[in-house]
């Protein structure tokens, strides 16, 4: 009789496979059957995803890696789409994208922070009062926007409380659609401007921004907080970019006026750094300086000080205001 032989390791059974031991392949699975939606906003992992008529939830993907998904993303999505509670499905695929805003934290900051994907408007929301205008940050959003290729729009709010003379004298001149707006005005000729586009509203905190998403569509519900009277700042509401769909706009000649478009409504801001943009990109998103860089010698930097800069000689033939001039040289002086 023979006897039994036993294991001296009891786990040797159970050992994991050695590496390299599974065939590889450059093969990788298709997704062209998956269904495309588009991601409406982004919550701590969680993806909230427009497909055909109905909303799901999703997850990223194992293969996606590090590569991001933002509120505008296209994405391909599979498993459990139904949007049904408890349901979670996967993105596997984000689709390229035609434009992208982003900002950094501060001019000094080498990390990109793509804010939005596939907007093709960006609307700057600005108080008149109540926090006060603020030039710098309104020329360095529109410098981003320039950057990524958007159609700016600066609407300006609480138009109740002062006048929008002044802003209008700095930014028409350079093509810039203006909207004034105050509490429980007509919303019509705005409404036009937005519809059947896709809207980024960015502006800094307390300037009405999320007032007039919940004007524009009534059943948002966007949060609203009141600006600080000592700071003069307005306190956060928003945590998180959401894309909103725009009642249809009947009746109008507006383009795409059956379709009232898209609002993407953004967290407000305190600062928008520009470190990912060029000084090509900051002087050609302001026409009335590129004209006057003609004169300029080769490789002019158009900085404070710079010697015959062609920008401080049409300063002083009178055809340059030196309040244009300043806050452009801001944003080249942050560190471009």
């Amino acid at each position: 009789m023979t006897s039994r032989q036993f294991r001296t390791d009891e786990n040797a059974a159970f050992e994991r496979p050695r590496r390299r031991t599974r065939p590889r392949t450059k093969d990788r699975p298709s997704y062209s059957e998956a269904e495309v939606g588009v991601v409406i906003t982004v919550d701590r992992g969680r993806f909230r995803v427009l497909l055909g008529g109905h909303e799901t939830t999703a997850t990223k993907a194992r293969q996606l890696g590090r590569t991001g998904v933002i509120v505008g993303d296209r994405v391909r999505i599979v498993g459990d789409t139904s949007g049904e509670e408890g349901t979670l499905g996967r993105i596997v695929e984000v689709e390229e994208r035609t434009t992208v805003l982003r900002r950094t934290a501060d001019d000094d900051d080498p990390y990109e922070r793509p804010i939005v994907a596939n907007a093709d408007q960006l609307v700057i929301v600005t108080a008149l009062a109540d926090p006060p205008p603020r030039t710098g940050m309104i020329d360095r959003i529109l410098v981003a926007g320039f950057d990524a290729g958007l159609d700016p729009l600066l609407c300006l709010t609480k138009a109740d409380l002062a006048g929008p003379e002044e802003l209008l004298a700095q930014y028409e001149p350079l093509g810039v659609l203006v909207q004034t707006v105050q509490p429980g005005a007509d919303l019509t000729e705005l409404r036009a401007a937005l519809a059947g586009r896709t809207s980024v509203f960015v502006g800094h905190s307390g300037v009405g921004k999320s007032t007039l998403v919940n004007a524009l569509i009534p059943d948002a519900h966007r949060g609203i907080g009141a600006v600080n009277e000592v700071t003069g700042r307005g306190r956060h509401t928003s945590s998180s970019a959401i894309a909103l769909r725009l009642p249809p706009v009947a009746g109008s000649d507006a383009r795409g006026a059956e379709d009232g478009g898209w609002v993407i409504d953004t967290p407000g801001v305190r600062s928008f750094g520009l470190s990912h943009v060029t000084r090509e990109s900051i002087i050609a998103a302001f026409p009335d300086l590129q004209a006057q860089t003609a004169g300029c010698s080769r490789g002019c930097t158009h900085e404070t000080g710079v010697p015959e800069c062609g920008l401080d000689a049409a300063v002083a033939r009178g055809e340059l205001s030196r309040a244009r001039l300043e806050s452009f040289r801001r944003m080249i002086d942050a560190g471009q």
